[in-house]
Order: C-alpha cells, then structure tokens, then sequence
C-alpha cells in the first residue's frame, strides 16, 4: 500500500512505545515501517523486552537503513520457510491447475488452510521450545537448578549478544541522535527501572535485561543487580515517557501486540491465551486511563491559578512552583493494536516461523497505513483538550470502545468523572487561593474576627445536654475528704457539696449543675 507523506504539528516528542511480545514483535518492526513510508521518524523510541531489542535496531541504524535492518535481524532469530507455504491461498491456486475452481471453493479451502496453519504453527512453537531460535536463545544441556542468579533457568540468551551487536551499533545508540529508555524489573526488590540514554551509556546487556522473562530466560547482572523483563511489572513504558520532567507536548505511537478483547475460550488452550492476552494488555489500559486522570486534574490546576490575581501570584513563589510543576504539556497517544488471527494459539509469542513473521509485519504494516489515512488523528490537541487518544479499529467500528476516537467522544464513565473531579478540583483550590490571599494582605488583629469560627453553630448543638451533670465529677470523694471537718463549717462550699452527694435526685441541685456546664462549654466553644 502506497502512502503519502504527512505533516506533523510541532510536537518536541515524537515517541515510538514497544510492548513485550515475543515473536509478536514482528507486528512492532511493521508499524516502524509504516511510519517511514509516510516520512515520520520518531524522536524516542522505548521499549520492554522484544520491543527493547527492536529499539536497538532503529536506534542503532541511520534512519535510511533502519527498516532493512530490522527485516536483517527479524530473518536471522526466526526458522526458515517451512511446509506452512503450502496451505497459503496463492501457493495452493499456482500449484494446482485447478486453483481457480479451488479457490471458489473458499469455505473448504478456508478450512483446510486454517487448520493446516493451526498445525504448523504448532510445530514451529514446539521446534522453538526444543531447539531454540538461533541467535537468539538455545536450550541448556542440564535441567535448571540451583546456581546463580544467570543461570537459572531453561535457555541460555548469551546468542543475542552477538546478534545485537550486528545488527546495530551502540556508538550510535549513546549519540542522543534517538533517545531510548528501556524497562526492566530489579529481581530483589521487586521495582520498575529504567535504562536511558538520558542518564547511562547502554549496552547489549542493558537490552538483554529488558527481555530475561523467567523461567525460560535467566537474570541479567548489570553492576551487581540483577534484572527481569520488564512486562513482568509493566508491560508497557507509557507511564514512563508521559509522565518525563519536564513535561512537553508528545505524539506517542503505543503498539501493543497483545488485544484486551478477545472470544470466549472454550478449552484450556483457549484459556491460556485469553489469559495471556489479558494480563500483557490490561496495563495499557489503566495507564492510559490514568493519564487521562491526571491531566485533567493538571489542567483544572492551571485554570484555577489563572484565576488568581497577578499580584497575589506574583507575591507567593508558591504560585510559580505550581505552574513549573503542572507543564500544560498536550499528549496525542496512537494506538496500534494487534487483532488475534484464529490460526494462532496460546503459543503465538514463541512461535517464531518465517511465515509467521511476516504475517505480523505484513499487518502492523496495514495497520499504520489504515491510521494515517485519517491524518486528522496526528493533529496537537486542543487547548483544554491536552489529552487525546485514537484506535483506528475502535474507530472503523464507530464505537467509543476502549480507547477515545479523534471525535473526542469519551467513555461515560470517564467523561463524568472528569466533569465531576474538575468541578470539585475548582472549587477546593479556588477557596483555598482566596483564603491565603486575604490572609496575607489584612492584618493578624483584623484576620481573626474575619474566620468562620465563630460564626459556626457549635454553640447551638446538644452538646450542653450531653450527660456530663450526671458524671461522677460529684460523686467524687472530694466531699469525703477532711476538708469538710475543717474548722470552717460556716463556708457554703462543703454543704453544698454535701448536699449534691446526698440527694443525686434533686432537680434543682441537677439543674444548677446543668446551668453550669452550659455556661463553661459555650466559653469553651468561643
């Protein structure tokens, strides 16, 4: 498919954002491609596990040879062409001379080339777990045991050393011509982590840590620390390149290999991959919603403290921290969304056949071109709109789905919840502006008279009718102390509170004692 180039608003980032996926991540390197069909070139580009090792690849390549490159490596870590050909529509109507009345045929031929794909992509996933992928991951003569930290486990990964540093050059990658994050898990705390070139020259080891999923690959030692993929926190980095400092506006193309939406499974191997698909896709989702939270809590901020006269902001360097804290920086996030084909099964990210392969890259190739054809969704969001997203298949279904299209139709949810965070948000900042700027611009003597407590009805409450008159104060052994025994019997005080004590009952001593407390609360209150 032919496309045109595009032109792009003035976004400072322009970000490529990699799932974890396996043999998925062909679907990934297609996207790229789409991309510089229509002469866009991300600016960052990061990355967990297999979309860590694609990173590598784009960054570590001139921007003309990246896509060559990334066929270069894609055919180096997956099997040769297999028997798959065979049950191809194309291959089955050339190789029979009566391909034209089997391809008529389509139900049947449907069904026996999906069933024939179903096989042979089972065979492929099973030469993967035997033999491994060459230069990539090989099998491990003895079973993992005890031992260290890097070795434990059923592959050995040291392969992708070596194919890593050819298909791409790390002088390159530590240049700061792209910039590359990669994430990672700490195994001994149990953290997220990133690697970036912003902070640490990376290494082949750097890209290898991001993609060590246990059991099947070891832990990567990087100065004394020891790493997992990083899918096994996050699968996405979407938190992490919006959430940068300082913020800035951003186009982020996120691809993710693995669909939240998906059949009902009917067996056991349908719930492995349903559940599969469920926990790689699920973290884009609240991430992206969350986003979508926070910048609206963002952006009522910044509207409140617009409120506030310029003086009373230019008087408290709080105001300044506030804005410097808040960026109104606008995010347009892309979502590129691979749709399960039904000859693939819960094996699909370790089924690296050739043919496989290029069915992936194929459809994130068609995917990119289908999303640029609406150029509209690369527009700058709208002031008040800083948060946008677009799913050309969400779109193409006219449905708001999981994530918003280009219309700015929101999720009812969402959407009132937002209207409904934002009201509040004004009113609570907004009354507590108002209160520090008078506080600061009367006097200490004239500010005390000007707070509502003493205009709260605390005085009015039943507390004065609390039962404190019947409480032992007394009862108290105060009256049968030797006071009374004193040689000042004249005084009123011991008789009074003899009298009290001896008849707990009397409604006048009670209402007495009543009165006075009354009195002593509404002192208290004032």
């Amino acid at each position: 498919m032919a496309s045109k180039k595009v032109d792009l608003p003035n976004y400072p980032h322009i970000a490529l954002l990699l799932q974890g996926g396996g043999a998925l991540g062909s679907y990934q390197a297609g996207v790229y491609e789409g991309l510089v069909d229509c002469g866009i070139q991300p600016n960052w580009v990061a990355g967990i596990s297999i979309g860590a090792l694609n990173c590598a690849i784009i960054a570590g390549n001139a921007p003309e040879k990246r896509v060559e490159r990334l066929h270069d490596f894609w055919n180096t870590i997956c099997s040769p062409p297999s028997l798959t050909a065979s049950f191809m529509p194309s291959h089955f109507a050339s190789a029979n001379p009566m391909g034209f009345m089997n391809a008529m045929m389509t139900p049947m031929n449907d069904m026996m080339q999906g069933m024939g794909q179903s096989m042979l992509s089972s065979m492929a996933a099973m030469h993967a777990i035997m033999q491994g992928q060459e230069g990539f991951f090989k099998p491990r003569m003895m079973a993992p045991g005890g031992g260290a930290p890097d070795t434990t486990s059923f592959y050995d990964t040291s392969p992708l050393i070596s194919t890593l540093e050819k298909f791409a050059d790390f002088d390159r990658i530590n240049s700061g011509e792209t910039r590359v994050s990669l994430g990672v898990t700490n195994v001994a705390t149990g953290n997220f982590a990133y690697f970036d070139t912003n902070d640490i020259k990376l290494t082949p080891k750097h890209f290898l840590a991001s993609g060590s999923l246990p059991p099947g690959f070891p832990a990567t030692e990087i100065d004394g620390e020891y790493y997992w993929d990083g899918g096994c926190v996050s699968n996405t980095p979407l938190e992490y390149v919006l959430g940068s400092v300082p913020r800035k506006d951003t186009l982020a193309f996120q691809v993710d290999v693995w669909s939240a939406h998906g059949p009902l499974p009917t067996d056991v191997m349908q719930v492995t991959e349903r559940l599969k698909d469920i926990q790689y896709s699920s973290r884009t989702r609240t991430v992206t919603h969350t986003v979508n939270l926070v910048q609206t809590m963002r952006q009522a901020l910044l509207d409140t403290i617009d409120r506030i006269p310029e003086k009373v902001r230019e008087a408290d360097p709080w105001f300044g921290h506030m804005v410097k804290h808040m960026m109104g920086a606008r995010f347009n996030v892309i979502h590129l969304i691979y749709e399960n084909k039904q000859t693939e099964g819960h094996y699909k990210d370790y089924q690296f056949s050739a043919e496989t392969m290029h069915m992936h890259w194929q459809t994130g190739l068609h995917d990119m071109h289908e999303t640029l054809s609406h150029p509209q969704c690369l527009d700058m969001p709208a002031e008040g709109d800083n948060f946008v997203t677009f799913d050309v298949h969400t779109h193409k279904r006219n449905s708001t789905g999981q994530f918003n299209s280009r219309n700015r139709e929101k999720t009812s949810q969402f959407d009132h919840l937002n209207v409904k965070l934002e009201k509040s948000i004004l009113t609570q900042v907004e009354s507590k502006a108002t209160s520090k700027q008078a506080t600061k611009t009367v006097s200490k003597v004239d500010a005390k008279p000007a707070t509502p407590k003493p205009a709260t009805p605390k005085p009015a409450t039943p507390k004065p009718a609390t039962p404190k008159p019947a409480t032992p104060k007394p009862a108290t052994p105060k009256p049968a102390t030797p006071k009374p025994a004193t040689p000042k019997p004249a005084t009123p005080k011991p008789a009074t509170l003899k009298s009290i004590a001896a008849k707990p009952a009397s409604k006048p001593a009670a209402k007495k004692v009543a009165n006075t407390a009354t009195k002593v609360a509404t002192k208290a209150a004032l």
